[in-house]
């Protein structure tokens, strides 16, 4: 009722959310970490490697290496899920949000630094600046929490931020925003990853073939 599977909807017919792969409480441990402490998000969803064409997997091997024996990547977070875009933290009272709202904040940090790692390499690092490149959603039994988040570029310099989309309660006015988070979770699905995934394939379209990357190891 919050926030739905994707991988459910396209079993149920949604083929657009076929590219999709989730995850669920499986620590990022193929993510270069910003901190000592992996993600881990109770929930998350990315693209799957299978959504890629053979050439575009080709172009970022350099940069992925051998993903299956744990090799580190900006973009990736599992060894099966490339480019992360949706985390879901779950906790159980109004103060136990704030905590889901950092750990959002941590894994995203690390799904939005992808995509700014990955436009810089093509040099189009102005196309991704102060747009909204993930997003998360907090809640607990009754109330939601949700934001997207993006990048502020200033030359060399990343900072990284998020914007309160929305906040509901499921449970006030007779339940009638119950069902908002899980609509807009679905808009994320069905309008805005298709554009966005377009965006991604152009970018590694563009990358140089036979880069020479080390990656460092897991």
């Amino acid at each position: 009722m919050i926030v739905p599977s994707a991988e459910t909807l396209a079993t149920f017919g949604a083929r657009t959310l076929e590219v999709l792969v989730e995850s669920v409480n499986e620590g990022w441990n193929n993510s270069v970490p910003l901190t000592g402490t992996r993600p881990q998000p109770d929930y998350s969803v990315g693209f799957k490697r299978e959504a890629f064409t053979e050439d575009q997997r080709e172009k970022l091997a350099p940069f992925i290496g051998d993903f299956i024996a744990g090799d580190q990547s900006f973009f990736m977070a599992t060894y099966y899920m490339y480019f992360p875009f949706l985390t879901c933290e779950v906790k159980c009272g109004a103060t136990a949000l704030d905590i889901a709202n950092r750990q959002n904040a941590h894994s995203i940090a690390l799904a939005v630094r992808a995509v700014v790692e990955h436009f810089q390499l093509v040099k189009c690092e102005e196309q991704v600046n102060r747009e909204v490149l993930a997003f998360s959603v907090s809640h607990d039994h009754r109330l939601a929490r949700i934001y997207g988040h993006y990048a502020v570029i200033d030359g060399l310099e990343i900072a990284f931020y998020r914007h309160p989309i929305y906040e509901l309660s499921s449970t006030a006015l007779d339940g009638k925003e119950k069902w908002t988070a899980y609509k807009f979770t679905k808009s994320v699905y069905n309008t805005w990853m298709p554009t966005h995934f377009q965006r991604l394939c152009s970018a590694i379209d563009d990358l140089p073939s036979g880069v020479s990357f080390d990656v460092p190891p897991l």
